[in-house]
């Protein structure tokens, strides 16, 4: 364990944090004590051999509002308890006796006996049930504690689980999902992110962290991965001398305290890579926030730190050696979703297409595997963005695939509306949502392709359910934040309030006050603020440039 003391600067904030390099070992809250009783990962053995067999009310409270984070495994919201309830119960009466489950998706990488697995657990055990996140994975509902071992024992015969999926550990490592296929792409990050998997993922090395931890590895132009809001991204590079390797971005995260990631400016060879992502997360282990959960998440030690005295204590402690400087990436592209037919480097096509706002279910998912092994060679990879792609596609079936997945409403060729709508899981499933999600946006993308047929500008609209951004509000042309207002009658209904010109890496979208609305008038407020931004953006002006500029009236 690092034994080097902070700075006399730092040390007064640092002081009772719970930071284990400080010697601060005793638990300071339960989520703490609980993971010093027994770690996480040790819950498999009591849901195969106990909880299964006995059933719900066989399990111990803090193995089922904790450690079953560690297979990714939450309770679900028990169903006809309104927004307003959300903050004002405990969580024992918000408790369905089913769960959410999310499986892993590393690098977003399914093959066809993957996917097609995927798709029969959510329709055998999930009542059809599945959607695609905004970190690549694929989530259930409705699972059953009793089948649980069988969804595992399924999962794993095709190398897929669920292990860190949740909890305070690694979670689920994103990286482009044309990872070694796309033709300008700046290296292929697949053997990074395999490697870091298959060394610590699972490891109890890793496996008590202050909270959650995520990861992207990318060598993409477009930046599909988000680096700006991760805790750490390895993001693809090219030094002076040609060598191609990765630049390394720390503490980013949104939530209720949302901050970009800071670049170390350093040059990581592939090689390397391994290893400084060990040393960050490691820091995160030993030096990070443990006291309040609200400020236990790597941004608030870099924020405290800074990228010079990180990047230090990473070298001097944890590395043992130096890393060069490097250079910054080249700018993400307008749409980094990889939705449209592209070539690839070796002469086939990739096709990515748009489900509504991520939301599938296990007979679409069928499909798309049919699909994929009848037009391309099976592989099929998720988004980040809650998209899909097919890949492998000889030139002479690219429309003919475009035409079938059309069939399904699942569209090669979307509206901006479409294309570039997100929503997290709301009040539907998630016990911390205060409104309805997936539906709003599926019905405020229909309704605003009838309103607005010809807008083609990129434009980003992010829905979420409550405060936690799960969906990015903050970095959204237009983000959505649910809550409860009151309507023209003077009733508390379902509503957001918005956040406008967030961009990533560039800014956070602006709140103007007393800007909310109902769900119902939810429409009318997207299709007039679009219509004021076509209507006076200079040329190539982004939605985000304009509303920085923008009247406020014309915001309303």
């Amino acid at each position: 364990m690092p034994s080097a003391v902070p700075s006399a600067t730092t040390t007064r904030r640092q002081r009772g944090e719970g930071q284990w390099a400080l010697g601060y070992h005793e638990p300071l809250n339960k989520n703490e004590e609980n993971k010093k009783n027994d770690d996480g990962l040790n819950v498999r053995d009591r849901i195969i051999e106990i909880y299964s067999k006995a059933g719900f009310d066989s399990i111990d409270p803090a193995d089922l509002r904790g450690r079953f984070r560690w297979y990714g495994l939450y309770t679900q919201r028990k169903p006809g308890i309104d927004g307003g309830r959300t903050g004002a119960l405990p969580d024992e009466e918000l408790d369905d006796r089913y769960f959410m489950m999310r499986v892993r998706i590393d690098g977003g990488r399914l093959d066809g006996p993957q996917l097609r697995t995927v798709a029969d657990i959510a329709t055998r055990y999930a009542r059809g049930t599945a959607d695609i996140t905004d970190r690549q994975n694929i989530q259930y509902h409705w699972i059953r504690i009793e089948d649980v071992p069988a969804i595992w024992e399924a999962l794993e015969a095709v190398g897929l689980h669920t292990t860190e999926a949740c909890g305070d550990t690694p979670r689920v490592i994103i990286g482009c999902p044309l990872a070694g296929i796309a033709a300008d792409e700046v290296l292929d990050a697949t053997p990074q992110l395999r490697e870091v998997h298959d060394r610590y993922i699972g490891s109890q090395e890793f496996s008590n962290l202050p909270r959650k931890f995520k990861s992207a590895f990318s060598g993409c132009t477009a930046h599909c991965t988000v680096h700006e809001i991760n805790d750490v991204a390895f993001v693809g590079v090219v030094n002076a001398d040609g060598e191609a390797g990765y630049q390394v971005f720390v503490g980013g995260g949104l939530s209720t305290n949302p901050m970009f990631a800071r670049s170390l400016g350093v040059f990581v060879r592939p090689e390397q890579a391994h290893e400084v992502w060990k040393g960050v997360i490691s820091i995160f282990r030993d030096y990070g926030y443990r006291r309040l959960r609200h400020r236990a998440r790597l941004k608030f030690l870099m924020a405290d730190w800074g990228a010079e005295r990180f990047r230090e204590v990473l070298q001097d402690e944890y590395l043992g050696y130096a890393l060069p400087d490097g250079p910054e990436p080249a700018a993400p592209l307008p749409r980094r979703d990889h939705v449209g037919i592209h070539p690839q480097r070796d002469g086939d096509y990739y096709v990515g297409f748009a489900p509504r706002v991520g939301r599938v279910n296990g007979e679409l998912l069928g499909v798309i595997a049919d699909l994929a092994e009848r037009y391309g060679s099976g592989r099929v990879r998720t988004t980040a963005e809650q998209k899909m792609v097919i890949l492998d596609v000889p030139e002479e079936n690219t429309e003919a695939l475009a035409d079938a997945l059309a069939e399904h409403d699942l569209q090669v060729r979307p509206s901006t509306f479409r294309r570039q709508t997100m929503a997290c899981t709301g009040i539907e499933y998630c016990k911390l949502a205060i409104v309805e999600t997936k539906q709003r946006a599926m019905d405020l993308v229909d309704e605003l392709e009838k309103r607005l047929p010809d807008f083609e500008q990129p434009l980003t609209i992010n829905v979420n359910g409550c405060p936690n951004a799960c969906a990015r509000i903050q970095v959204a042309d237009i983000g959505l934040k649910g809550q409860l207002v009151v309507d023209e009658n003077g009733d508390q209904v379902e509503g957001f309030q918005i956040h406008l010109g967030g961009a990533l890496g560039r800014s956070f979208g602006k709140k103007v006050r007393g800007l909310k609305t109902t769900s119902a008038g939810l429409t009318d407020y997207v299709e007039r603020v679009v219509r004021n931004y076509d209507a006076q953006r200079a040329a190539g002006e982004t939605f985000a440039e304009w509303v920085g500029r923008a009247d406020e009236a014309d915001l309303k």
